[in-house]
């Protein structure tokens, strides 16, 4: 039986631990066939042993997304794997702790810089590093938390939010003509390393219980990798430039 994503060449950034969202999307992804290619930061042989966990053993990058001259030679460096990309996964974020956890009107613009560098302007940054091995009917998705509100602690970050929401769609304007769509996933809250190090982020879980229709499972990110994956493949071809939540429908009721 073929799987969703039979043949596609995926870059799955973001793999910190076998908790993240990234890991699950990669995981699921190969269960539906796709060939995947990891990158990692920092902690590179922490990634790399987490990556002989998924299904079928994943090739390890390094790649900061901060870092200008390992952008230029992604693409070569993919080319040792594969022969192409069909969608590329940007899971990444970071905050400096001054930027989250009540401390909004007092962070420093340095910090805020690197918040919306990290977590925002990346995503930009990892199109254009990929578009030479994207063809026509590729996927870009990122995670996001919808912010079309203020959270509790998110702070900084939720302003980096949504600045990801806005580059999502000015790049799904400009990339379109490539035939590439970009697309964000709003994901509840899903208990991972970087969950963790938001302050509050109790709140967060509370917030969820009992108000998502759907039920919410803080500690299974497979609905969540699963629309991930429904977004690289090739069964939503006309939609580019939107948000998709995944969160058990809790944006949708009011309280």
């Amino acid at each position: 039986m073929a799987g969703l994503l039979d043949g596609k060449r995926l870059l799955i950034t973001g793999v910190i631990t076998d908790a993240s969202i990234a890991f699950h999307v990669a995981r699921v992804a190969q269960e539906q066939g796709a060939a995947v290619v990891l990158t990692g930061y920092g902690r590179m042989r922490l990634v790399e042993r987490i990556a002989q966990r998924l299904p079928q053993p994943a090739p390890v990058l390094e790649l900061d997304v901060t870092d200008q001259s390992q952008l230029d030679s992604l693409a070569q460096r993919l080319g040792a794997h594969v022969d192409g990309l069909d969608g590329v996964l940007h899971s990444v974020g970071f905050a400096p702790a001054s930027c989250m956890g009540g401390e909004f009107l007092n962070a420093p613009w340095e910090d805020v810089a690197t918040a919306l560098h990290v977590s925002a302007y990346s995503l930009k940054s990892l199109a254009m590093a990929s578009l030479p091995l994207l063809g026509p009917g590729a996927s870009i998705v990122g995670m996001d938390f919808d912010n079309r509100q203020a959270w509790p602690a998110y702070d900084w970050m939720g302003v980096a939010k949504s600045a990801l929401e806005s580059v999502c769609r000015y790049l799904a304007r400009d990339l379109g003509p490539h035939g590439v769509r970009v697309n964000l996933v709003a994901a509840g809250p899903v208990r991972t390393l970087a969950a963790k190090s938001i302050p509050g982020f109790a709140a967060f879980e509370n917030a969820w219980n009992g108000r998502a229709p759907l039920g919410w499972n803080i500690d299974d990110p497979t609905p969540v990798a699963r629309t991930v994956c429904a977004l690289l493949s090739d069964w939503l071809p006309a939609t580019t430039g939107s948000m998709v939540w995944a969160d058990g429908g809790f944006h949708a009721v009011g309280i």
